[in-house]
């Protein structure tokens, strides 16, 4: 008997082949309306896997899904879903953080490159019409080739950010993490180090931990006090790991060159938030992973984590909590 598999986001026509050849699909489209959320809590009845992107689940969702097996995100980042919920009735959690680790770590080195050129602002000084003569020294950026990149966070992400600035730009690679990392430090000369050092030599910090309990507000005005004197912030991680309102105090004072945010607490950024005032920051709509190529790979990443967990051959490297397969 197949495994009854809900799916709550669209996915690419063949990713849907697939959850469609080895499962019962059933498929809903973030369901909003009352009648379409009972609808959905209904289907999770007999559901044992469920897939999606922006799911938010916990024990009261759980509750709607006794025979839940595997939850399979289309995404890298999890905060909106309690881990500890899913671990403790046993269902499996699968992110796909290797399928845009890549694409990710080319949006933080956009920003950086934005940010220290002074791009954005300097396109919009082209078209209001000021370029009469050499660019004034006061518009000059800095270099980011031979500087110094501080890695908050080495995962699959952060290993890629920190290939980039070592063999790409020859920068020196200070990083934070639980556990070391030895193929970044092997490969690109990655030194493992506390956080207060890492924000008090980088000259770019950027920020790659996912946002949990231990990592909201991480950067405080504390922290921000801590960093280097003009300093860049980039964030392509989550908003909320870094407090907004120390943030833009410390780049309107001059103490941070500059920030380069994917990333806000509030989202879609709020027209008022102080920090889309301020010229040195450079601001996204959370396109770490939108490209049309990284997209469907993660969807097609996520369909096979789920669907190899389901047929009891996991893959533990996407998984969040491998405890539950006793992995450790």
């Amino acid at each position: 008997m197949k495994p009854v598999v809900v799916l709550a986001s669209p996915v690419p026509d063949d990713v849907l082949q697939q959850l469609e050849a080895q499962s019962q699909l059933r498929r809903f489209d973030a369901p909003r309306a009352k009648a379409d959320l009972a609808a959905f809590h209904a289907a999770l009845a007999d559901a044992e896997g469920l897939i999606g992107v922006g799911l938010k689940i916990d024990a009261a969702f759980l509750a709607h899904a006794p025979k839940l097996k595997v939850v399979s995100t289309i995404s890298a980042g999890y905060d909106t879903i309690k881990v500890d919920d899913l671990t403790a009735r046993g269902v499996a959690l699968f992110n796909t953080s290797g399928a845009l680790a890549g694409t990710t770590a080319d949006t933080a080195l956009a920003l950086m490159l934005a940010v220290a050129r002074r791009v954005v602002e300097l396109d919009r000084w082209v078209r209001d019409g000021h370029w009469r003569q050499n660019l004034p020294a006061e518009f000059f950026g800095v270099d980011v080739q031979g500087k110094t990149l501080g890695i908050i966070g080495m995962g699959s992400i952060g290993a890629e950010v920190a290939r980039r600035g070592a063999l790409g730009f020859g920068m020196r690679v200070l990083y934070t993490k639980r556990t070391p990392h030895p193929q970044a430090e092997q490969a690109f000369g990655a030194r493992r180090c506390e956080l207060d050092e890492l924000l008090s030599q980088s000259d770019f910090v950027c920020v790659t931990v996912p946002l949990t309990p231990q990592t909201r507000n991480l950067l405080g005005a504390a922290e921000m006090a801590r960093m280097k004197p003009k300093a860049i912030l980039i964030n392509i991680a989550r908003g909320g790991i870094i407090d907004e309102a120390a943030l833009a105090a410390a780049l309107a004072s001059g103490h941070l060159a500059g920030a380069g945010l994917d990333v806000f607490e509030t989202e879609p950024v709020l027209a008022d938030n102080p920090l889309l005032q301020l010229a040195n920051v450079v601001a996204l709509p959370h396109i770490g992973s939108a490209t049309q190529e990284t997209r469907h790979a993660m969807a097609v990443s996520a369909g096979q984590n789920l669907l190899r967990a389901l047929a009891g051959e996991p893959d533990l490297a996407n998984a969040v909590n491998p405890g539950v397969f006793g992995a450790a």
